[in-house]
């Protein structure tokens, strides 16, 4: 294992490219930079796992790159692409199809919010809950270290599953977050890399001298029943990728879970998020006197129920669910999922927003967060105060004192960006301490 100083998009890419054969691209921000790193890579001679340069295409659109890489894999080979927001939507065609032809495709999303009311480029889970529909197995990376250990865990259990997956963590708060994070050496990943279902995959590619028959058109009579019948392949998937994360917890002494449980084993106040919020989370834990929890989900599809409540301490009472998205019309996904998993539960259980478009979420909105529970308000915002439909949480006076921190504020155009990343970047590879650069 070796210590890096990188960004979360350039960790998830360096990755990805020992996996992938062919990448189809259409740069969008603000995932821009990894097919850019995948492109530089492959231009300098850089060999994947397969002894060769990855095949780099960029497209007219991210349809178009959808399409590409879908034709990739339909011909045994694997194939990867990088997008967000507006790009991503673009996809969902393919990703229908590429989900029910069992193609392990691998796409690695900077979460990014959509174009409604206006355009915006910075980040949320919109994008990723606009597409947990299409068969696509989920897998969310909450900080630049979970990229470098989770990566491969997206590109091993899409091969070994034959299921679509896509891998995601916040634009902009973990894609371009500069950090010193830990990464498993090429050996050590290349040994967990199933032969026998690539060799699989690679025999199942469209052949003329092996002609078979796909594409087909279903009626009434049996398109339910096959689609029902994929219903076992996605339950292994789940045992698949907690195999796979138990393989990267022994190469790298970590703890990888579908969900993993941080705080108090006699919590009565627990809070579920995913994302960049749960390291917040974490430090007002750690912070409080009160015995607090949290629930960071990790692969949020398939949503293992079995997986949520073998984490969740006996002595839960209450639960407050965070969603970084906004659901017009319903409640938002990830509440609704809990509500789901807990109905047989005598557990309260209230959901609520937080952080759209990148809208900062301090550890006093996540205290608030846990004083709510003392008495339940369901349908809650926080980080902004609602003045119009009044749903927003008075943010409390909680702080967190942090004496060893060297904060550097700059803007764009006065060239403190590129210093203060330039410094990041010296004084993580230089000294002992770790650096977060955002």
């Amino acid at each position: 294992m070796k210590r890096v100083v990188k960004d979360g998009n350039e960790v998830c890419s360096s990755i990805a490219y020992l996996f992938t054969e062919v990448s189809g691209i259409y740069p969008i921000t603000p995932s821009s930079p990894m097919a850019e790193n995948v492109d530089k890579m492959a231009s300098s001679g850089e060999k994947n796992f397969f002894e060769d340069t990855v095949k780099v295409v960029e497209m007219q659109s991210e349809a178009g790159a959808a399409g590409m890489i879908h034709g990739a894999l339909v011909a045994g080979t694997l194939a990867t692409t990088f997008t967000a927001s507006q790009g991503l939507l673009l996809m969902i065609p393919n990703m229908y199809k590429m989900a029910g032809e069992m193609l392990p495709a691998v796409f690695h999303v900077a979460s990014r919010s959509l174009s409604t009311h206006a355009l915006s480029i910075m980040g949320d889970h919109q994008d990723i809950y606009a597409v947990r529909s299409t068969g696509f197995a989920i897998l969310c990376s909450s900080s630049v270290q979970d990229i470098a250990f989770l990566t491969p865990v997206a590109h091993l259990s899409s091969i070994d599953s034959s299921i679509p997956m896509l891998h995601f963590f916040d634009g902009f708060r973990t894609s371009h977050e500069i950090n010193k994070v830990d990464i498993l050496e090429k050996e050590d990943l290349k040994d967990l890399l199933n032969q026998e279902k690539i060799s699989s995959f690679r025999q199942k590619a469209m052949n003329p001298k092996k002609p078979n028959v796909r594409g087909t058109n279903q009626n009434d009579d049996i398109y339910f029943q096959i689609t029902e019948s994929r219903n076992a392949d996605y339950d292994e998937l789940i045992d698949i990728v907690e195999y796979y994360m138990n393989q990267i917890n022994e190469k790298a002494g970590t703890h990888y879970k579908p969900f993993n449980y941080y705080g108090s084993s006699q919590a009565k106040k627990v809070i579920v998020a995913m994302g960049s919020v749960t390291d917040t989370i974490k430090e007002v834990i750690d912070a409080s006197k009160e015995e607090l929890g949290l629930i960071e989900v990790h692969l949020y599809r398939p949503f293992s129920k079995q997986h949520f409540l073998k984490e969740l301490p006996t002595s839960v009472e209450k639960i407050a669910v965070l969603d970084r998205s906004k659901e017009f019309c319903s409640r938002e996904p990830l509440y609704l999922d809990v509500v789901e998993v807990l109905k047989e539960r005598n557990i309260q259980v209230v959901g609520g927003r937080y952080g759209l478009s990148s809208k900062n979420t301090s550890p006093s909105d996540i205290k608030a967060v846990y004083e709510l529970l003392d008495n339940p308000k369901d349908d809650f915002t926080i980080g902004i105060v609602d003045d119009v439909t009044h749903l927003s949480l008075e943010k409390t006076d909680f702080q967190i004192e942090n004496t060893n921190d060297v904060l550097i504020y700059g803007y764009g155009s006065d060239g403190m960006v590129s210093f203060s990343k330039s410094l990041a970047t010296m004084i993580g590879e230089n000294t002992e301490q770790y650096v977060q650069c955002y």
